[in-house]
């Protein structure tokens, strides 16, 4: 495959297109890659031209980053590499203040992950998850104290509610804090709900959409088939019975869309893995998606999602089969209400062609 590099959200900072997610460096959650497979997947992926590396501190306990760290530094990628790296989840037990994104635990735990990872500093810190206690202010200002001191370059959020991403990214323009880059979401063709307003606001407001989960918790992989539900393995079955939300994938809707998955893939000659991650790097808002494999084999078949097109015909049978519901107030968003808006007149912002995105292909002609 031929890697090509994107700014990430109004930032300049150039991504692939796929990025390593490292959350398999680790066998501590019962599933994963040992040492040795995970450095293989690593050089696979740096092999094909890759520079994004995604990973968290609360990741197989710490592991992941020590793994990512020490494959970096072996093979002397740190000015190349991109490592994002993630904050929020308490890893001491029952001390309030070693999780969540309070100015204390944020300052803590970024010591924590560089310590782990052996660098001086992260190119992307992104929040974990909302705590529904810390001001948005407090966040964005230790965020930025953290920029100018150096330590991380670019800053995102993960898991949060539109209104406290609005809201974090209005505070950042208006005093002139770091602005959010990212947005690290769940979105595949099993799960939609992004739709309805954080690909808006990220469009608009300047976050890249880097997307977790794009082959549903590895429902949409190939290993599942409709009809296989009490006949599965892989990760999904692992944590069969969780209370986890991501992992909670197993429904008639979903079966649905893995049927329709598999039809298209039959007829595109390319695996259901391809197929759905094309879909999702190819939606609006999308700057990177996250590949995450335990076998190397399973990382170059991702890895060769981009190098095809869905047709418009099959496209259409995908987004149609797993269209996310339209609850209020996002019905009044559509045709049926916004021609009351128009008076039946066809208005839009601009139009196509208006603002052509920049390509730079080609090499240095020199100077002779």
């Amino acid at each position: 495959m031929t890697m090509t590099y994107y700014t990430l959200g109004n930032s300049g900072l150039k991504v692939s297109r796929l990025a390593l997610g490292t959350m398999t460096f680790g066998t501590e959650w019962g599933w994963g890659a040992d040492k040795a497979a995970a450095r293989v997947l690593f050089d696979a992926y740096v092999d094909a031209g890759g520079n994004f590396f995604d990973t968290a501190d609360a990741y197989t306990g710490g592991t992941s980053e020590t793994w990512l760290g020490e494959f970096i530094a072996e093979r002397g990628l740190r000015d190349r590499a991109v490592i994002s790296t993630k904050f929020s989840m308490n890893l001491e037990g029952p001390d309030p203040n070693t999780g969540g994104n309070g100015r204390k635990n944020i300052v803590r735990a970024l010591d924590a992950s560089l310590k782990r990872l052996g660098t001086d500093y992260v190119d992307l810190y992104i929040l974990h998850c909302w705590d529904r206690l810390t001001p948005p202010e407090e966040v964005m200002r230790t965020l930025d104290d953290l920029v100018r001191a150096g330590k991380i370059r670019h800053i995102g959020l993960s898991d949060v509610p539109a209104w406290y991403a609005s809201r974090a990214q209005a505070v950042a323009e208006f005093r002139g804090y770091e602005p959010i880059s990212t947005l690290q979401l769940e979105y595949s063709l099993v799960e939609r709900n992004i739709e309805h307003e954080f690909v808006p606001f990220g469009t608009r407001h300047g976050a890249g959409i880097m997307v977790w989960s794009p082959l549903g918790s590895g429902l949409l992989s190939g290993k599942y088939h409709a009809g296989d539900t009490n006949k599965v393995s892989g990760r999904l079955e692992t944590v069969r019975g969780t209370t986890n939300p991501g992992f909670m994938k197993f429904n008639e809707r979903n079966w649905t869309i893995v049927a329709e998955l598999e039809k298209v893939s039959v007829e595109l000659g390319k695996s259901m893995a391809q197929v759905a991650l094309n879909w999702v790097s190819t939606q609006p808002g999308v700057a990177s998606i996250i590949i995450g494999a335990t076998k190397v084999e399973q990382l170059h078949d991702n890895l060769g999602a981009l190098d095809f097109e869905i047709p418009a015909e099959l496209r259409v049978k995908l987004d149609l089969v797993s269209r996310p519901a339209t609850p209020f107030p996002y019905s009044f968003f559509g045709s049926e209400i916004q021609g009351g808006i128009t008076g039946g007149a066809t208005v839009g912002g601009k139009p196509a062609g208006y603002h052509p995105d920049v390509l730079v292909e080609g090499t240095y002609a020199g100077v002779r």
